[in-house]
């Protein structure tokens, strides 16, 4: 994951330097910040309890960190400082036989303030708190601003209001939600109270020719279920607020997008290179012609400056 401060300091959420132990089950998570240029600062929550395997990470407007651990199903946001002040979801005991979660079907009911695998997190105008969960359950989790526990919305499905995969959220300045629905491929819009608004897909079709940097060209089903899929989301604070979407490993794309789901342009195509992507896995746009591209599958984060 990446985020960027109000500073322009730039907050890394990385699977690195603590995979200790087996390669099936290796820990993998470490959240550092960096200046404006670039220049490594510090390391923030180092061996921290809740770090497992890391998602993705959000700066809210009073520059507080808040990291996404999949693998802890847990939510941590620290102070400016880097101190913890508040965590969500809990860890899987050692001592309550902790064991990898699994797909049942049909899948187990979710649990209040609990999390399987939760994805991103997002707030509202008036400090609400919103948390994506995931890839086991199908929800969206709201928490008021002062960390209590509201609703949660969402499961299992194609419908309207339901999902498969909600992997990113964010909102504009008119307090609607926008998920990314991954697997169904489309991003929904949601108001506070988790009422379904609309949805839109981007049907941008790829280059043929193009290879994926793993795995065989997708064609038929398998290209139409990943071409538009939205792997993350970040919205401009501008005063024409637009999205910026990251697509899946392949066709692995960045999108602009306007607030209706038009498409406003295409950045890139799959690669080692740079202004190409490898699962873009997280966004930060500070500004319309400033984004940041986490990659999961390349191991870095490119700065792209997107010239009007």
């Amino acid at each position: 994951g990446v985020a960027v401060n109000s500073k322009g300091h730039i907050f890394v959420f990385t699977r690195s330097n603590s995979a200790q132990g087996p390669a099936y089950g290796a820990a993998a998570a470490q959240l550092l910040e960096f200046s404006a240029k670039g220049d490594y600062l510090r390391e923030i929550g180092k061996g921290l309890y809740a770090w497992s395997e890391a998602h993705t990470v959000r700066i809210d407007k009073d520059d507080n960190i808040w990291a996404i651990d999949k693998g802890s199903d847990m939510v941590i946001k620290f102070n400016p400082a880097g101190r913890v002040v508040w965590v969500f979801g809990r860890k899987p005991e050692s001592a309550d036989d902790a064991k990898p979660w699994t797909h049942p079907n049909p899948p187990l009911p979710p649990v209040d303030g609990l999390f399987r695998q939760p994805t991103d997190v997002t707030w509202d105008s008036d400090g609400n708190i919103y948390i994506t969960d995931g890839y086991i359950n199908s929800r969206v989790a709201k928490y008021d601003k002062d960390g209590e526990w509201v609703k949660s919305w969402g499961e299992p499905g194609k419908g309207p209001g339901e999902f498969h995969l909600p992997h990113s959220i964010v909102a504009d300045r008119n307090n609607n939600l926008y998920v990314a629905d991954r697997t169904n491929r489309r991003i929904q819009v949601f108001d506070t109270d988790g009422k379904f608004l609309r949805m839109f897909t981007i049907d941008v079709p790829p280059d043929p020719k193009l290879h994926p940097v793993y795995g065989i060209i997708p064609t038929g089903e398998s290209l139409a279920a990943v071409v538009g899929a939205p792997n993350a989301l970040c919205i401009t604070s501008g005063p024409t607020q637009v999205l910026f979407v990251g697509e899946v490993t392949y066709p692995g794309r960045m999108f602009k997008v306007s607030l209706d789901g038009k498409v406003l342009g295409v950045i890139g195509r799959p690669g080692r290179q740079p202004k190409q992507f490898a699962g873009a896995h997280q966004i930060a746009c500070p500004s319309e012609n400033e984004v940041y591209a986490a990659e999961s599958s390349n191991w870095r984060v490119q700065k792209l400056t997107i010239h009007p």
